[in-house]
């Protein structure tokens, strides 16, 4: 059998108080404090750990992360939320340019940007498979919203236009 872990025992004197959340502890932490508390006041390592609702690892990882952090150990460590992007800043500042340019017919091929016109650019030019949906979701993060305007058509005249509705008679 394995030597007992002895707790460090720093601010936690008040340990009920602090499970409370006073004293900076985080409020998804408090029960970390308060089993830690428990067993500072001689309660059973089982216990106390039945009391927080975990297992007797769980709180023998939190002994040891309060040993060597303090109340800081107790906090919950979040990595940064959400997917990792697949496109870099540079990328998306490019892609953003993109969408504010517009579309030339020659070079791309289409008159408008589609969600599906834009992964097939962003793959040809950075290799990166996108689906549609993510597309909207890189688009949104931008700062772009899905409206769309009337697509002209490709031999639209406008001087054209303009001499026909002079010279055509008032209905």
């Amino acid at each position: 059998m394995a030597a007992p872990i002895k707790i460090i025992s720093r601010r936690l004197g008040r340990g009920r108080a602090l499970a409370k959340g006073s004293a900076g502890v985080e409020r998804c932490a408090s029960h970390r404090v308060l089993a830690l508390a428990l067993v500072l006041e001689g309660t059973s390592r089982t216990d106390a750990a039945q009391a927080a609702g975990i297992d007797r690892q769980m709180l023998r990882d939190w002994m040891h992360r309060y040993n060597e952090e303090g109340l800081a150990g107790l906090a919950d460590r979040h990595s940064k939320f959400g997917p990792k992007r697949f496109l870099s800043p540079e990328q998306e500042t490019a892609v953003a340019e993109w969408v504010w340019r517009g579309p030339n017919l020659a070079e791309d091929g289409v008159m408008r940007w589609r969600r599906a016109d834009l992964a097939r650019a962003i793959k040809a030019k950075f290799g990166v498979v996108l689906a549609e949906r993510s597309i909207s979701t890189v688009l949104r993060r931008l700062g772009f919203r899905r409206l769309v305007a009337r697509p002209c058509h490709p031999g639209h005249d406008a001087a054209a236009q303009t001499s026909f509705r002079t010279t055509s008679p008032p209905s």
